[in-house]
């Protein structure tokens, strides 16, 4: 599995999950990284990015809440969740810019109101 995300969980609104991806790619530290998440019914939408040099973009709903770190010698991609909300409910997976087909094992989050 070259993409597998992890750290998934039930929370209440108003707390934090801390989401990582372990992508075993050669060349990882070339490419940026991206997580995205798909709720049912939804399309599957891009929420932060972080490229090769370290800087980071975010979908306007995460901006301020969400923070996307990498370590390269790890070839891990992290994301912090904090000041969850119940819309962030959704499966979150990662995958390289540009995308692999296969999207590996992304990792459910279930927010309570």
């Amino acid at each position: 599995v070259q993409l597998q995300a992890s750290g998934g969980g039930l929370v209440q609104a108003g707390g934090s999950l801390r989401l990582s991806c372990s992508a075993r790619l050669n060349a990882f530290s070339a490419y940026a990284m991206n997580w995205y998440r798909q709720a049912p019914g939804k399309e599957r939408e891009l929420v932060a990015s972080i490229s090769r040099l370290g800087n980071t973009n975010y979908a306007d709903s995460v901006r301020g809440r969400f923070t996307i770190s990498r370590d390269n010698a790890k070839k891990m991609v992290y994301l912090q969740m904090n000041s969850l909300k119940a819309e962030d409910t959704a499966f979150y997976y990662c995958n390289r810019q540009p995308p692999l087909d296969n999207w590996g094992q992304g990792t459910q989050v279930t927010v309570s109101s």
